[in-house]
């Protein structure tokens, strides 16, 4: 059941004179991935067969993460008026795939996916906080903390479910910690970069990974604060089976921060290259479609 719907966001104190033009490509990427949610739901619907009540969750889950879309296509189309979010999304959807005729989870264990779905929850969830505290525009607030309310609560969804599993399982602490570091790592695959491609590129324009993740991260990355990470990593950890607050999760969350502002700045001066110089404008290329 869903906790908010599209009708109750105050789309009309849209405020084009607080925009910040750096999230505008940012938010658009972010639709379709967040639109894309079903495929998801097929597949773990395969993974987890003969759990009616995963199942259901499943596609409860599902059903917010396509309003998510919805919500945050909606912005960018009031950002940038001569974007057009079904077209770039029906791209992105002919681009990219994800494979859900399966009978098992590609993490090896159910107990594994479920801590892959907590890993993608806590990015999501800090993710939209750190956008929501970055941004004056009044719309865009309102709907990074609904979705930012909502990855946290599928963040325990998905928590309580790999707990109930990882006590029929018994998955040692070594594969909890590389599954969760694994998926953490797929956060620069191509779901994300050839998002940010649709969105703000021109179909005549060839798709390169390498650029485009430069320009989604070298942008993303600048949003974060060093709460965001600190909160994020005790998520980490308590999937994982750590205490989420400690000496330890404090070392590795200042560990995370300095990692991050590296990262950002390394891909900040790819995207700024001259290779890259007019792939984005400000308010994003407009489809060719």
């Amino acid at each position: 059941m869903k906790h908010w719907h599209l009708d109750q966001i105050a789309w009309d104190r849209f405020d084009p004179g607080k925009l910040d033009p750096s999230i505008i490509p940012l938010v658009k990427a972010a639709a379709m991935v967040e639109k894309n949610g079903l495929d998801y739901a097929v597949y773990l619907r395969n993974v987890f067969v003969g759990d009616p009540d995963f199942s259901q969750a499943a596609d409860n889950w599902a059903v917010e993460e396509v309003q998510h879309g919805d919500a945050l296509g909606r912005w960018a189309a009031l950002a940038d008026p001569g974007w057009d979010f079904d077209a770039a999304f029906a791209r992105y959807r002919a681009g990219y795939k994800i494979e859900t005729s399966v009978d098992a989870s590609i993490r090896g264990s159910r107990t594994g996916e479920l801590i892959a779905r907590c890993m993608v929850e806590t990015g999501t969830s800090s993710y939209y906080t750190a956008l929501g505290d970055s941004t004056e525009e009044p719309v865009l607030k309102q709907v990074c903390r609904l979705i930012a309310a909502d990855e946290y609560r599928h963040f325990k969804l998905f928590y309580d479910h790999m707990k109930r599993y990882l006590a029929r399982e018994k998955l040692s602490f070594a594969k909890r910690l590389r599954v969760a570091a694994g998926r953490i790592g797929e956060s620069e695959d191509d779901e994300l970069a050839f998002a940010f491609h649709c969105g703000n590129e021109p179909e005549s324009m060839p798709y390169s990974h390498d650029r485009c993740i430069a320009g989604y991260m070298g942008r993303a990355m600048g949003f974060y604060r060093f709460r965001h990470i600190e909160r994020g990593m005790g998520m980490v950890f308590k999937s994982i089976g750590l205490e989420p607050r400690g000496r330890i999760s404090d070392l590795a969350a200042r560990g995370a921060w300095r990692l991050l502002q590296w990262r950002r700045n390394r891909y900040a001066q790819q995207f700024a290259g001259p290779a890259n110089e007019n792939a984005v404008p400000a308010t994003g290329q407009r489809d060719a479609a």
